[in-house]
């Protein structure tokens, strides 16, 4: 069946004056755009996940994003080339699908939303235990739930309210972070009056920098490269977006440098801080959220009350962001005839409420698995995410190698910046994904995780299949 050739090479940028209920809003400005990539990247898997990553490499687990972070940075800037070229609807899923095969973009888009939607499952269970700090006797699914109202709430309102509402939320969680370093580097280098400055020496005792051995900075990667995901929804966003060329162009050029010094160094600091032993933990507790120990057990209750308060933020509003990015990938599936038709629906302010209500089932899984009281609820649902997310940063990397080809030999029907060597880029980080994502090998929950995803992915070709004999029998009987 041919594929439809959807977006075109150079696409004409609809008016940011659209008329409400025709199709999505262009409202969204640069600065809110920006915020929403940061939004929806830093939040649980840096914030409660870096302290099962602590346990496992210890002090090592610095390189561990240090890898990361250059590995992101590759990917965000290619994807940001590609998407600034076709700031359109559906993102890299429709670049896929004009790249690759209409096959690439149905099984790039529905694995995204996948990943979306088990990402928000784990932000709101975060937000429940971050909760539960203050008040244990909440039970967790009625947790889960509150946190579900607010941001079901402030998605469904229109898309110039969710845009002021992220982006207030992740500079105050942004603030707080850099808050957050300067006073742990001030205890770090100096000390308080009662209490001598740690320096660096927690960085190579108990066992020296690297104590389980450097197989350990890899086998952490499957815990590090979930707390990276989510940068994605600059992209999706620039669909909505007043400027979209100059707000992913610069948008995921400063997400990039951002994300690698926000989780770097205030890994470093935190690690440099406590002893990495009493940090480590995988068990997906409160707990286990070095960031608040840091404070508590150096005996500043105040400030780990703050802190605890600033992780909830931060989990609340990357639920928020990655909600806003499921539900405008499922609509555009709708909207293309790859998903029910109803899921391309919009109200009357713009807001795709079917898709976005479907995209809730994350919650919905996490309250049932908090209901039941399944063990390690985090721990499974950030394995599952991540292995969907590896997949599609992968067919992102394969949609770039051949948008370049073609960019390449029709240089004329593109503007915009180019990345130098791009294509070696993309080879290098498919390369890095694949070592990722072979962590399964010595991973439970990414074995776990793999079978989950490679059959959620057989049911999408299955399903594509079907989806392409439907469409190529209707054409017959035309």
């Amino acid at each position: 069946m041919a594929a439809p050739e959807r977006p075109a090479p150079a696409p004409a940028v609809p008016p940011a004056t659209e008329p409400e209920g025709r199709g999505l809003v262009r409202s969204l400005t640069h600065r809110q755009t920006t915020m929403i990539g940061l939004g929806s990247a830093l939040g649980t898997g840096l914030f409660l996940g870096s302290g099962s990553a602590i346990g496992v490499a210890g002090p090592g687990v610095i390189i561990s994003y240090a890898i990361g972070a250059v590995l992101v940075a590759v990917i965000a800037v290619l994807l940001g080339e590609m998407s600034a070229a076709h700031p359109v609807q559906g993102s890299f899923g429709a670049i896929a699908h004009k790249y690759l095969g209409s096959w690439a973009g149905f099984v790039t888009s529905w694995t995204y939303w996948f990943s979306a939607v088990v990402v928000i499952g784990t932000e709101v269970v975060a937000s429940a235990l971050y909760i539960r700090w203050w008040w244990p006797g909440i039970p967790m699914g009625v947790a889960i739930l509150a946190v579900a109202a607010v941001v079901l709430a402030v998605n469904i309102i229109n898309v110039k309210s969710f845009g002021t509402t992220e982006f207030w939320l992740s500079t105050i969680k942004v603030t707080a972070l850099c808050a957050f370093i300067l006073c742990a580097a001030f205890l770090v280098l100096f000390g308080l009056p009662d209490t001598e400055a740690t320096g660096f020496a927690h960085l190579t005792d108990d066992g020296g920098f690297v104590p389980h051995g450097a197989k350990s900075i890899w086998i952490a990667m499957s815990v590090v490269m979930f707390a990276y995901a989510g940068f994605e929804v600059v992209a999706i966003a620039s669909a909505e977006a007043a400027d979209p060329q100059r707000t992913i162009r610069t948008a995921m050029r400063q997400l990039a440098w951002r994300l690698s010094v926000f989780y770097v160094l205030s890994i470093t600091l935190v690690v440099a801080l406590i002893p990495w032993k009493r940090l480590a933990s995988g068990d997906g507790s409160i707990e286990a959220s070095p960031f608040v120990r840091v404070f508590s057990d150096i005996g500043v209750p105040a400030a780990a009350t703050l802190t605890n308060l600033v992780v909830l933020v931060a989990a609340v509003s990357a639920a928020n962001a990655h909600l806003y990015g499921a539900s405008r990938l499922l609509h555009s599936l709708g909207d293309d005839g790859l998903a029910p038709a109803s899921l391309a629906r919009l109200t009357g302010r713009g807001v795709p409420a079917v898709a976005l209500a479907a995209s809730t089932l994350g919650i919905a899984a996490a309250a049932l698995l908090a209901f039941y009281d399944v063990g390690g609820i985090f721990s499974i649902l950030m394995s599952i995410a991540l292995f969907a997310v590896l997949l599609v940063w992968l067919l992102i990397l394969a949609s770039y190698v051949a948008f370049r080809r073609h960019r390449d030999a029709h240089p004329e029907e593109f503007t915009g910046f180019s990345v130098p060597g791009g294509p070696k880029l993309a080879l290098v980080a498919a390369a890095g994904v694949l070592a990722v994502a072979a962590t399964a090998i010595e991973v439970p929950d990414m074995r776990q995780a793999a079978g989950v995803g490679l059959a959620f992915t057989a049911v999408l070709l299955v399903g594509y299949a079907v989806v392409a004999w439907r469409r190529k029998a209707v054409v017959a009987g035309r």
